[in-house]
């Protein structure tokens, strides 16, 4: 359980601290927008109407008591910009911000950032490789290089054996789990026999993912 502090509620920021409070965190959120406060206050630990551009605002809540400050201000890169460096003045231990840019990105690692977030560029990597083949249900980048895909049962495999297949030795793949239903096994045996029914949660290189599926 950690305790994180969401300034800005836009639709990024208002779905953030709801699935920060669902997994069990001890939420407090901060906006000028008094409505917006209102609508929240159900789903968070603790809301609070102010400025987050102004010293007397951080300084009173604590910033230096929360495990993490996000900063989900995407309008008005100014104010992000000024929230993420004035947050670390104030002693804020890591400060997660949104950035829609490289050149924003860029400036606020500069100004204190200890990490940007691309919510609507890595939405739309994922949905690009999910839907550029109908055969990869769901995708995460790990790295440049490698990523996790949940893909069918590849056709042949079924009625063998991780072991007799040679998944990690032929393929390059990792399977790191295995989905049959709403039941996910993880790090099968050597000896688990495939489904034709089943989902593979495997890790690997792109490129050995496209030799599989396509």
């Amino acid at each position: 359980m950690k305790s994180i502090l969401i300034i800005g509620l836009g639709r990024f920021g208002t779905y953030m601290a709801k699935k920060f409070t669902e997994l069990g965190n001890h939420v407090m959120v901060l906006d000028n927008d008094e409505e917006k406060i209102n609508e929240i206050l159900p789903y968070v630990t603790s809301a609070q109407i102010g400025d987050a551009t102004k010293t007397s605002v951080l300084d009173g809540i604590g910033v230096d008591n929360f495990d993490l400050c996000v900063v989900c201000v995407g309008e008005n890169f100014q104010s992000s910009l000024e929230t993420t460096s004035l947050l670390k003045e104030a002693g804020a231990r890591y400060v997660l911000s949104r950035a829609s840019t490289e050149i924003q990105a860029k400036f606020l690692l500069r100004n204190g950032a200890d990490d940007v977030v691309f919510a609507e560029k890595q939405m739309a990597e994922r949905l690009a490789v999910k839907y550029s083949a109908d055969n990869i249900f769901d995708y995460i980048q790990l790295t440049p290089e490698y990523s996790i895909y949940e893909i069918p049962t590849p056709c042949g495999w079924e009625g063998k054996t991780i072991r007799d297949k040679g998944v990690r030795a032929k393929y390059n793949l990792n399977i790191l789990g295995i989905k049959l239903g709403g039941t996910l096994t993880p790090l099968p045996p050597a000896d688990h026999v495939f489904n034709a029914a089943e989902r593979l949660i495997v890790m690997c290189r792109k490129s050995d993912i496209e030799k599989l599926t396509h």
